[in-house]
């Protein structure tokens, strides 16, 4: 039996994005029977991949030929300082072990938010940067920077990340890894739950449907998701905002916006962002969008590692639903959830990112199945128990 080039670990043995990723790329091997994450008695970090102890061929080079695939996500008990220095000891044990090639799984990128520094050279933006942009690095690092050059220098040969939102971060990354750097938009898998599920109503051709965009960042994004859509009769709003201070913003209608608030009165409104943190954008913005009486607010996001301050806010009952990715893999948490249960959906990606990291890398399409993705949804969730009352009257109904 021929041996697998490609060898997908995680930066923990038991992580379960990385497990899902691995048997969707059709993996045999359990990830712990690969890899040991070794750690000594003064609590420093040694990862090792697994040989045949009794086997003193090729030392050193029993990864030769072959690609590791390492998959970085978030822990509720690890920080992601610890978890960034982990990914570079595996790379650069998986290189001086032989490996051909190291490539990153990070679907939340690791320092996006600490995108330039205190000097204009440091961090490339879409706009010229101000006095006012520079002072707000003032004294600190180009974080991210940093992290790709050490992710380099430890042996890492291509990245991937999803939805990255930071122009800076995407074209340093680029720079660093020589155009091997790849951000994922997950479109389809928006596009396909929309038109698929019961999370908005709406009419033939999109009729009582508005798509948003909070601000200047999103709406590329909404625009492409508004065309892939397809919905010729729906709408597409665009907001603006001003930041007031570090946690108040003020929302109102883009003067380029073509539809106003009077013109989604009644409609369901999906309202499209990469992340959120605070959640003070989002929660003006759908407060400013209820003052017309839509049929339902829906919050769609792609990072959701909201604080506690930014539950606490998006429990608002300006927002109906929450839809969100799995990128953050703590967010299936109940306890991290909260109250946000109740109108929360989770659609968890392992196996669209499977999908799109062999045909990254010229791989065999694995079997997806019927699905890009699998939902996560409390039973405290209106719908949830909807679909289970129409379960059990259909049931009741073939019965009868």
């Amino acid at each position: 039996m021929t041996e697998p080039k490609y060898i997908v670990v995680g930066n923990s043995s038991d992580d379960p994005f990385a497990i899902d990723v691995a048997f969707a790329m059709g993996q045999g091997e359990d990830i712990a029977d690969l890899i040991s994450m070794k750690r000594f008695a003064n609590s420093e970090f040694c990862p090792r991949f697994i040989s045949d102890e009794q086997d003193f061929s090729e030392i050193g080079n029993k990864l030769s030929g072959k690609s590791i695939i390492i998959v970085s996500t978030s822990s509720l008990v690890m920080s992601r300082q610890s978890l960034a220095m982990r990914n570079l000891m595996i790379a650069r044990a998986a290189k001086e072990n032989g490996a051909a090639e190291v490539i990153l799984v990070e679907p939340d990128l690791y320092y996006s938010a600490q995108d330039r520094g205190p000097r204009v050279e440091l961090g490339d933006t879409e706009v010229e940067r101000d006095l006012k942009d520079l002072k707000k690095f003032d004294g600190q690092l180009f974080t991210a920077k940093l992290y790709a050059q050490m992710l380099k220098l430890a042996g890492v040969d291509r990245v991937l990340t999803v939805h990255n939102h930071s122009f800076s971060v995407q074209a340093m990354f680029s720079e660093v890894f020589d155009g091997k750097f790849h951000n994922l938009i997950p479109y389809d898998i928006y596009v396909d739950y929309l038109l698929n599920s019961d999370i908005v109503d709406y009419e033939d051709e999109g009729e009582g449907l508005a798509l948003c965009a909070p601000d200047k960042g999103a709406r590329e994004f909404v625009k492409e998701m508004f065309a892939r859509l397809g919905l010729k009769k729906a709408k597409f709003v665009l907001l603006d905002k001003e930041r007031t201070s570090e946690r108040q913003v003020e929302v109102k209608i883009h003067e380029e916006s073509e539809t106003k608030l009077d013109d989604i009165q009644g409609h369901d409104i999906v309202l499209f962002d990469d992340m959120v943190r605070t959640g003070s954008t989002v929660v003006k913005s759908c407060q400013l969008l209820k003052q017309v009486n839509p049929g339902k607010t829906v919050f769609a996001l792609t990072h959701f590692y909201a604080s506690e301050e930014g539950r606490v806010k998006m429990a608002n009952t300006a927002i109906d639903e929450i839809l969100t990715l799995n990128t953050i893999p703590t967010v299936l948490n109940r306890d991290i959830q909260g109250r946000l249960r109740k109108k929360m959906v989770v659609l968890k990606i392992e196996k669209w990112l499977a999908l799109n990291l062999c045909r990254i890398l010229n791989l065999p399409q694995p079997d997806m199945g019927d699905s890009l993705y699998s939902i996560d949804m409390s039973s405290k969730n209106t719908r949830w128990r909807r679909k289970i009352w129409l379960s059990e009257q259909l049931k009741a109904l073939n019965e009868g």
